[in-house]
């Protein structure tokens, strides 16, 4: 363990050393904004002086640029002002949080779940990123699915993340939910369908917007209880910076054919997939969302589903 002494740079916070600085160089904040407009990264007068009293911080790429101009013009070390900011503090544009499948009485049984486990709907973290890895076994059902996920806090303080696992139109047993890393399974519910079953991931730490965590947990079926699922994906409720479906078969049940379904709220689209003797196939979508992803599978003739 290291300590940090307080006369260390990273021990005081950006306003602190923003205002030294400016005092050391025996300048105002008029002359620093005049300085900062001849080179072309003009700040106003009320920014300048909300960094100054630590009200706001800078953020986004000219603010950040200005702050490089800062350094030189206050005759500080490059990064001496930029280093004490950290990771930034906002979330990015999160768009409108929007059920990802175009099924309201679906959406309304997932509400219900959610509601049931004490979670709000719609609950306010964003998936970031999503690896979802689905094992098919020798009888060509679902056994085993993982998932690890970047999850980021977009109000408030979370401690716990609400998930469902859903079959529309095919009830399944209750699955057996599993946390690896990232936290613990707290709270379990079924709808009387058995189409919608939930869970609740409470946080190690819980963590405060923007911030973010990484988690990951697995979800088992019983033996046969998957058997009629042959389609499985991630669903997103906010845009995904990236979402990767891997799905891998069991060697014995090889599919005769497989199909990439890309659904949103408004559109459906199915690719054609070819194993080319390998044991498993991935999509990836990257800025993808509301909506879901899945690989579908099938033996013998296909045959195409309505929305096909």
């Amino acid at each position: 363990m290291t300590e940090i002494q307080a006369s260390s740079p990273r021990a005081r916070p950006f306003a602190t050393a923003l205002r030294e600085g400016i005092d050391a160089r025996g300048v105002t904040l008029a002359w620093l904004r005049e300085r900062l407009a001849e080179r072309g990264n003009p700040v106003s007068m009320a920014t300048l002086s909300y960094w100054r009293s630590g009200a706001r911080r800078p953020e986004g790429a000219q603010s950040l640029t200005a702050i490089r101009d800062i350094e030189d013009l206050l005759n500080l070390d490059a990064g001496s002002l930029r280093n004490l900011l950290g990771a930034s503090q906002r979330t990015g544009p999160l768009g409108t949080n929007t059920f990802p499948l175009n099924a309201v009485d679906l959406e309304e049984r997932v509400r219900q779940t959610f509601l049931a486990m004490g979670a709000s709907y719609p609950d306010p973290t964003r998936e970031l990123t999503v690896h979802s890895i689905s094992d098919i076994g020798p009888d060509g059902a679902l056994q085993r699915r993982t998932t690890r996920m970047l999850v980021q806090a977009t109000s408030g303080t979370v401690t716990a993340i609400p998930f469902v696992e859903v079959s529309p139109g095919i009830p399944v047993p209750a699955p057996r939910f599993e946390a690896i890393a990232g936290g613990r399974v707290s709270v379990l519910h079924s709808d009387a369908t058995n189409e919608v079953h939930g869970m609740m991931f409470e946080l190690d730490r819980p963590i405060t917007s923007p911030a973010t965590a990484m988690i990951e947990w697995t979800v088992e079926y019983p033996d046969g209880g998957a058997a009629e699922t042959d389609e499985i994906g991630h669903a997103v409720a906010l845009q995904s910076r990236e979402l990767v479906v891997w799905t891998r078969f069991h060697p014995d049940a090889l599919p005769d054919w497989v199909e990439e379904v890309d659904e949103t709220p408004h559109d459906v689209n199915i690719v054609r997939r070819d194993l080319q003797g390998a044991h498993s196939v991935h999509a990836v979508r990257r800025g993808f969302g509301p909506g879901a992803l899945a690989i579908r599978w099938g033996y013998g003739e296909w045959t195409p589903r309505p929305e096909s």
